[in-house]
C-alpha cells in the first residue's frame, strides 16, 4: 500500500472509531445481558414454560430448532441472530460502505485526487475500512458472551460451544460483508450517499422480507434462494449441524463480486459533483 493510500485509510478509521468502537461496545455488552437472561430463566425453570408462551407462527419458523433454541445455549445464542443486533450491524456497514460518495458529494474527493494516488485506492480503503468495522464489533461480542459465561452462567449450565460460537459470528461476518459489497457497488454510480444507502437499505430489508415469507410459506420458496439472508442459518448451527460451506460460498461471493462491480464502476464514472 502506498503511502497516501495508507494515509487515507487511517485517515477514514480515525473518523469511523467512534462509531465502530461504541457499537461494538453495545453489542458486546448485549452479549452479557443474554446470558444472565439466559442464566435467570435456567435456576428458575422456566424454558418450557416461555417455549408455551411462543406464538404458532415463531413455532413453525423454529421448526425443530426449537427445543434447542429454549434452553441456556440457545438463548446465549440468540444474539448472534437477533434482529437488532443484525440491523445493527448491516447499518454500520453500509454507512461505511458509502464513503466514497460521500467524498464526492463533499468534494474531498478532489483533495484525494491532488495527491498521486490511484482511483483504485479509494475503492481498497474502503473495503478495508468495511472489513474492520464489521470484525471488531464481531470481537467484541464473542468477548461479551464468554465474559458473561465465565462471570454470570450459573453452575451446571450448559455453555455453547466455542466452535457454534466462531461459527454464528463467521456467519453473520459473512452477511454483513455481503450487503457491504452491495451497498459499495451502488455507491460507486450514486451521486448522494442518502440516495446510496436508502436503496441498500431498502434492498436488505426486501431480502429479509423475503427470506422471512419464505420460510412460512411454501410458494414463496421458489424466490427466496435470491435472498442473502437464506444463507444464514443460525438455527440450524444451534441444533448441532456444521456450518454449510455453501452458505460461505454464497455471502462471500456476493461481496467479492460487489467489491469487484465498485471497483470496475468507480473507475469509469465522472467524479463531478
Amino acid at each position: 500500500m502506498s503511502a497516501p493510500a495508507f494515509l487515507l485509510l487511517a485517515y477514514s478509521l480515525r473518523r469511523l472509531r467512534t462509531l465502530v468502537i461504541t457499537t461494538g461496545i453495545l453489542l458486546g455488552v448485549f452479549q452479557v445481558v443474554l446470558v444472565a437472561v439466559a442464566g435467570s430463566i435456567e435456576k428458575s425453570g422456566s424454558f418450557e414454560a416461555l417455549s408455551a408462551l411462543l406464538p404458532p407462527f415463531v413455532r413453525e419458523l423454529l421448526g425443530p430448532s426449537l427445543t434447542s433454541f429454549m434452553s441456556f445455549s440457545g438463548i446465549v445464542c440468540a444474539g448472534y441472530f437477533h434482529v437488532a443486533v443484525m440491523g445493527a450491524l448491516i447499518g454500520l456497514t453500509l454507512s461505511v460502505a458509502t464513503i466514497p460518495v460521500s467524498e464526492i458529494e463533499t468534494g474531498f474527493i478532489d483533495l484525494i485526487l491532488s495527491r498521486p494516488l490511484a482511483r483504485h485506492w479509494i475503492i481498497t480503503r474502503t473495503i478495508g475500512a468495511t472489513m474492520l468495522a464489521i470484525v471488531l464489533p464481531l470481537v467484541l461480542m464473542t468477548t461479551g458472551t464468554m465474559t458473561g459465561l465465565y462471570l454470570l452462567a450459573p453452575a451446571g449450565a450448559g455453555w455453547p460451544p466455542m466452535k457454534l460460537i466462531l461459527s454464528l459470528a463467521l456467519n453473520l461476518g459473512l452477511l454483513t460483508l455481503c450487503w457491504g459489497g452491495v451497498t459499495l457497488a451502488i455507491a460507486s454510480v450514486s451521486r448522494r450517499r442518502s440516495e446510496a444507502g436508502a436503496l441498500a437499505g431498502l434492498l436488505a430489508l426486501a431480502s429479509f422480507f423475503i427470506d422471512y415469507v419464505g420460510r412460512l410459506w411454501r410458494p414463496a420458496e421458489s424466490i427466496a434462494w435470491l435472498s442473502p439472508f437464506r444463507y444464514f442459518a443460525p438455527f440450524d448451527l444451534v441444533m448441532g449441524n456444521p456450518l454449510p460451506t455453501r452458505n460461505l460460498v454464497v455471502l462471500g461471493g456476493i461481496a467479492v463480486a460487489g467489491f469487484t462491480a465498485a471497483y470496475i464502476l468507480f473507475a469509469r464514472r465522472d467524479i463531478a459533483r
